[in-house]
C-alpha cells in the first residue's frame, strides 16, 4: 500500500517556475515507477511526466518536453515535478501516481495508487 500527498501547488504568472512535490508512505515506493497527472476543469486527466523507480528514465508528454523535471528522491521517498515557462494551458489539478509499471506507460491505468492532487493556476 502506498500513499501518497502532493504539495507545492499555488498561482503564478505566464513565464514562472513552479516545483511540485508528492511525498509517499509504504516500502515499496522505491520500487515503483512514479508519475504526474493533470486535470484541467471540464476536461479528462492527462498524463504530464514519468520516472522510472531508479530515476535512471523520465518519460514526458510532448507538451511539457524541454519545460518540466521530474526527478526522485528514494531515500526521502519523494517525487519532484519542476515546471519551468509556465503557461496557462498548465493549469488544472497536477496528481501524483504510483504503479509497478513501466516508466513509459502513459495511461492512468497503469497506476494503482494517486494523491489527491494539487492546485496550479497559470495566468497569463
Amino acid at each position: 500500500q502506498v500513499q501518497l500527498v502532493e504539495s507545492g501547488g499555488g498561482l503564478v504568472q505566464a513565464g514562472d517556475s513552479l516545483r511540485l512535490s508528492c511525498a509517499a508512505s509504504g516500502r515499496t515506493f522505491s520500487s515503483y515507477t512514479m508519475a504526474w497527472f493533470r486535470q484541467a476543469s471540464g476536461k479528462e486527466r492527462e498524463f504530464v511526466a514519468a520516472i522510472s523507480w531508479s530515476g535512471g528514465s523520465t518519460y514526458y508528454a510532448d507538451s511539457v518536453k524541454g519545460r518540466f523535471i521530474i526527478s526522485r528522491d528514494n531515500a526521502k521517498n519523494t517525487v519532484y515535478l519542476r515546471m519551468n515557462n509556465l503557461k496557462p494551458e498548465d493549469t488544472g489539478v497536477y496528481y501524483c501516481a504510483a504503479g509497478p509499471t513501466p516508466y513509459d506507460c502513459s495511461g492512468y491505468r497503469c497506476y494503482n495508487y494517486w494523491g489527491q492532487g494539487t492546485q496550479v493556476t497559470v495566468s497569463s
